[in-house]
């Protein structure tokens, strides 16, 4: 693995595309997250189907045509500094495969942020455009809209990334002791593990620093989809792992018990509760940067900044 290209960061004043590829947005925190980023001076524009509903399949945000259009046109546009999502849910895997990857490397770099479902992107974006993305809050997201920790960090990663160069873990510690150096890839476990055997896939991670979060997964679930990771080779050479949050997995005891188990024999350092993902203030990661992973700190120090 090596380092992704950076897009440059934001600037005040900076137009900023808003888009749902994924599940559908509520109204009301889509616009609470809008005056946020006008706050910041910031100027959002939003997809013209980011409020859609898919008929009968109403988990997606509208069509996926419709969700895939709305992505590629934010990223086609040059007056667009950065895509930011609505929010995760499921649907991403079905718009992939129907952007234009050749239109939108000609765009040029630029930032896409988001997490959860977004991970499929986030894979996606590193596999054929060869950039950074940003693993952090959704524009109409509950943290971003109520939480002003995850909100200030976002924000610094976007305008100031070099104050956000060292990441600590907000919670626990180390899981398995020791320091690692690697390239930052990851994301939502379940999302991983479903791009298994897709084109956007990682082959492996040799070199890599491992980031992984989940929601809602059950203890065995998260066992299965590790195992499955393990079994396929992804793994093989991966440098230290990283784990956020694990809400609504059942106890954590039981999680951490089968994070130990599964990620314990791999020989590297491991960190637990780091403070992204699916968690109150939860962090903004990047992925695709050199870094190095300090388990017993429980820190994260990136050899530049995230974005240029």
């Amino acid at each position: 693995m090596r380092p992704l290209l950076r897009p440059p960061r934001l600037a005040p004043g900076a137009r900023v595309a808003v888009v749902a590829p994924s599940g559908p947005v509520p109204e009301e925190r889509l616009q609470a997250g809008l005056d946020l980023l006008r706050g910041w001076d910031l100027d959002p524009v939003v997809g013209p189907h980011v409020l859609d509903r898919h008929g009968e399949l109403s988990y997606l945000a509208g069509s996926d045509a419709d969700r895939a259009a709305d992505l590629q046109r934010a990223w086609c546009d040059p007056s667009v500094r950065a895509v930011l999502c609505a929010r995760g849910g499921y649907g991403a895997q079905r718009t992939v495969d129907l952007l234009d990857w050749d239109a939108m490397r000609a765009a040029g770099p630029k930032v896409l942020a988001g997490f959860s479902d977004i991970t499929v992107l986030h894979q996606a974006f590193a596999a054929r455009l060869g950039l950074v993305t940003l693993h952090g809050p959704a524009a109409a997201g509950v943290d971003f809209v109520k939480n002003a920790r995850a909100r200030e960090h976002l924000r610094a990663t976007l305008f100031a990334p070099e104050s956000v160069r060292t990441l600590t873990a907000t919670g626990g510690g180390a899981l398995v002791p020791g320091r690692a150096r690697g390239i930052t890839f990851g994301g939502c476990l379940s999302m991983l593990t479903s791009d298994l055997g897709t084109p956007y896939a990682l082959p492996a991670a040799r070199g890599g620093l491992l980031l992984l979060e989940d929601v809602g997964e059950p203890a065995y679930r998260v066992d299965r989809m590790l195992t499955q990771l393990l079994r396929t080779g992804l793994l093989d050479g991966v440098a230290g792992v990283a784990l956020g949050s694990w809400t609504g997995c059942g106890p954590y005891d039981g999680v951490r018990a089968v994070l130990a188990d599964r990620l314990g024999g791999l020989g590297v350092p491991v960190v637990e509760e780091f403070g992204f993902g699916h968690c109150e203030g939860a962090l903004t990661v990047p992925l695709g940067v050199g870094a190095e992973l300090d388990a017993d700190a429980g820190t994260l120090t990136l050899d530049e900044a995230a974005l240029r």
